[in-house]
């Protein structure tokens, strides 16, 4: 099961073969939002509070385009 934290590669889509780390998850749309994947330019309207521009920010992928990176752990035991 994909959950936030975890390490993913992205199967297909500009951005395929590369790997990232899980920010945010839709669970209703079946997306997720990874760490430096799917890069989109918002533009921004200024206002009283904010100053707008155009802002870099990732953008969800679909789940099943991502593959779930098993990472092996190795345990390290005193000896006795």
């Amino acid at each position: 099961m994909i959950k936030k934290g975890n390490k993913v590669k992205v199967l297909t889509g500009k951005d395929k073969n590369k790997e990232g780390e899980i920010i945010e998850i839709q669970r209703s749309l079946n997306r997720a939002k990874i760490k430096g994947i799917n890069i989109i330019k918002k533009h921004v309207k200024t206002t009283k509070e904010k100053k707008g521009g155009i802002f870099q920010k990732e953008n969800f992928v679909h789940i099943s385009n991502l593959s779930l990176i098993k990472e092996s752990k190795k345990k390290t035991e005193a000896k006795k």
